[in-house]
């Protein structure tokens, strides 16, 4: 696998037009003694270029990637069109996007455009082709930002022009007012359509039950995809502006992750390559962090990514924001380039003195000096980097185990009116990921439409919540298990169409035959409650190699009935359904499919990922809470091993064929001396973050507080 950049790129965003331009080249100067070699530019900057409908003044942009080419800066250049101007907003108000009453947004704010607005949309490539034009063969240009964050802070729109837009859409979709009606179910409460013009997006002053949900399922399903192609067309816009004029410079834009609005697999194959913001909750799991960058790797069809932005000190929008600890940030970093970054990123370099995020951290901080706690922590990063990381670029990281994430099914599954409001698909996939990543097994994650060619490279395909199954996608799940594969899924899969409408039949809908059960009612319960599963004398199933199945079940259980399937674990407790199955296994063809009827807990999920495992080629670890073990191979045939501690508290890991490595960077931070008498655990802690980590003889890492340690395998 090929990499995209000559250099491992470490820098971020960087906004010199919010200061005055003699502090510009000071900055540069400080970035450079932390070794950052890249600055990502231009992404709010549409006022300043083009301050009216026919006035374009690029004096200043000019100035500030003239700084850079200086300095043999790498630049990632955005087209700025991610926040509509003043002026436009006032000329053009249909510009702006409305809410889901229908009022129209007045100026301010950000991703604030209408995606159906023609104004917006020639504007836009208007001001990209001039910035194309102009700026294709920069000397350090490494790639080009179209937008940011399509949707983050704007939502859907709901504006008349959408409404006519969306009437198109579905005429073309579905030709016929009588093909539409049946698609939606319309004959529930005289919903029939007679003409398209009756059509209304699905608005909180009719049809529409908050953003997430809607009388009418079909309909709100239909305008998310709608919603998610106008946006995708802007990109597309913009993307085929610069390749006019530049032919070879990979085009991105920067997602995040698991953001609801928009399916990102569909976005993944308009892009060169993928980029997205690291912004973890200060209480997200490691594993989650690890799920994103998954899901990442997997937009992009598996090949590396960017790591466009992280914060390296607080995320401002917590209701409060703690300071990273000693050496968080590295460990976050390396976490990522584990799990298949090739580049570094912040936002941002330097730090507003205004607006609302003028307390987002920095590298240079509002003090502008370089003797602050996090510029020292980024230095010893960029060490890092510049030693190591371009060795690292374009390898890849092979996985055995594939996790299916589907934003149609996020959209449908929570915008059920019931059985449950508790269900939320990410977590949900999350529940799943992490029994294989507490394993120690690399995940890919794929979208539902992948073919039988695709799933066949897995030993173990599973689909939390698959509760839309599109057409195909049950007969290539099939035929992969057939063949010999593995295949996991569980409570509220396959129960719709592609039209959000029940699967007449049962359930598991399409999914009946391949799991061998059927799920006669599905259970709700209360956020405080919980059901056990225990494996039993009828129910145990378990060899030698396999624990029983054991833990709470929560949020909603599966009442099901065995067709051919054979019970792996039972409910317990003294409810009428105690004692049926709660985890089944099928045999199928070759292959085996496992059902999972509720909610497991860490401990149950386990165990289900264990049984499924039984008998395969794959080695496991034992990864404790907040730990991270990943592989990178190299086209060489050499391996990169990461052993990340994402907590503060030390940790243990066993890699046997680790065994006698010595890493490649030293291990840690240690907490910084403010001038205070040291402890003796302080000082401890100082000179065992100053070492590098040799694993021991059985292939034990000991990792500190956010330990790191990199191996290199030949």
């Amino acid at each position: 696998m090929t990499q995209q950049f000559d250099s491992f790129l470490f820098g971020g965003d960087w906004n010199p037009e919010q200061w005055p331009e003699e502090t510009w080249e000071q900055d540069v100067t400080m970035l450079e003694h932390a070794h950052m070699n890249e600055a990502t530019i231009n992404v709010f900057s549409w006022t300043l270029l083009q301050p009216d409908e026919h006035t374009y003044d690029f004096s200043k942009l000019d100035a500030i990637i003239a700084l850079l080419v200086k300095h043999n800066f790498n630049i990632v250049l955005a087209t700025a069109t991610a926040a509509v101007p003043a002026w436009m907003s006032r000329l053009h108000p249909e510009v702006l996007r409305a809410n889901i009453d229908g009022v129209r947004n007045t100026f301010g704010g950000r991703h604030n455009f209408c995606p159906t607005s023609d104004v917006f949309r020639s504007q836009a490539k208007e001001l990209t082709t001039r910035i194309a034009q102009r700026y294709a063969g920069t000397p350090g240009l490494q790639a080009w930002h179209v937008n940011n964050e399509y949707g983050n802070g704007g939502g859907i729109c709901y504006c008349e022009n959408c409404a006519q837009e969306f009437r198109l859409w579905l005429k073309k979709k579905y030709g016929t007012i009588e093909a539409l009606n049946q698609a939606w179910c319309m004959n529930f409460w005289s919903h029939t359509i007679t003409a398209w013009e009756d059509v209304m997006p699905p608005l909180g002053t009719g049809d529409g039950i908050g953003t997430d949900k809607s009388v009418i399922s079909g309909l709100l399903i239909d305008y998310r995809r709608f919603q998610n192609e106008a946006m995708l067309d802007c990109f597309i816009i913009e993307r085929d502006a610069i390749r006019q004029n530049d032919e070879t410079t990979p085009i991105t834009t920067n997602l995040m992750s698991t953001f609801k609005d928009l399916d990102y697999f569909a976005w993944g194959r308009e892009m060169d390559i993928v980029s997205w913001d690291n912004y973890p909750g200060m209480d997200t799991p490691a594993s989650f962090t690890a799920m994103r960058h998954d899901l990442m790797r997997g937009v992009g069809g598996g090949k590396p990514f960017m790591l466009m932005e992280q914060t390296p000190n607080q995320q401002n929008w917590f209701p409060f924001c703690e300071v990273k600890q000693p050496g968080e940030v590295r460990a976050l970093s390396w976490h990522a380039v584990a799990h298949g970054a090739d580049t570094v990123q912040f936002f941002q370099l330097r730090q507003s003195i205004g607006g609302c995020e003028r307390f987002h951290g920095a590298i240079i901080g509002h003090d502008g000096t370089e003797n602050t706690r996090v510029f020292k922590e980024t230095t010893r990063l960029g060490e890092e980097l510049q030693q190591i990381g371009t060795s690292i670029m374009g390898s890849a990281v092979r996985s055995r185990v594939a996790i299916i994430f589907d934003w149609e099914s996020y959209w449908s599954l929570e915008a059920c009116v019931g059985p449950t409001k508790g269900l939320r698909y990410p977590d949900e996939v999350h529940r799943f990921y992490k029994a294989f990543h507490s394993l120690g097994l690399s995940v890919d994650v794929i979208p539902s439409t992948a073919d039988a060619q695709t799933l066949a490279k897995y030993a173990i395909v599973a689909a939390p919540t698959l509760i839309m199954v599109k057409p195909g996608v049950a007969q290539s799940l099939e035929e992969y298990v057939r063949k010999g594969g593995r295949f996991i899924t569980g409570y509220m899969s396959g129960l719709h169409d592609e039209h959000d409408l029940i699967v007449p039949g049962g359930y598991p809908g399409e999914l009946r035959s391949l799991t061998g059960v059927w799920v006669e009612e599905i259970d709700a319960m209360a956020p405080e409650a919980s059901i056990e599963v225990r494996s039993g004398e009828s129910a145990s199933g378990e060899t030698d190699s396999t624990p029983a199945i054991e833990g709470q079940g929560t949020i909603v259980a599966s009442i099901m009935h065995l067709e051919g399937a054979k019970p792996l674990a039972r409910y317990g407790g003294d409810g009428f359904y105690a004692g049926t199955t709660a985890v089944s296994e099928h045999d199928f063809g070759k292959g085996r499919a496992y059902f999972v009827g509720t909610a497991l807990d860490e401990g149950g999920m386990k165990a289900v990922a264990i049984r499924a495992i039984d008998g395969l080629d794959l080695e496991c670890l034992d990864i404790p809470e907040g730990a991270d073990v990943a592989v990178r191979y190299a086209e060489d045939g050499s391996r990169f091993v990461f052993v990340t501690n994402l907590e503060s508290a030390s940790k243990r890991i066993v890699v046997p064929w680790l065994a006698g490595e010595e890493s490649l960077v030293e291990q840690g931070i240690a907490a910084p001396d403010y001038g205070v008498e040291q402890s003796d655990a302080v000082i401890a802690a100082r000179e065992d973050s100053a070492r590098k980590v040799k694993a021991g003889d059985d292939g034990t890492v000991e990792l500190s507080s956010y330990g790191v340690a990199v191996f290199h395998l030949q």
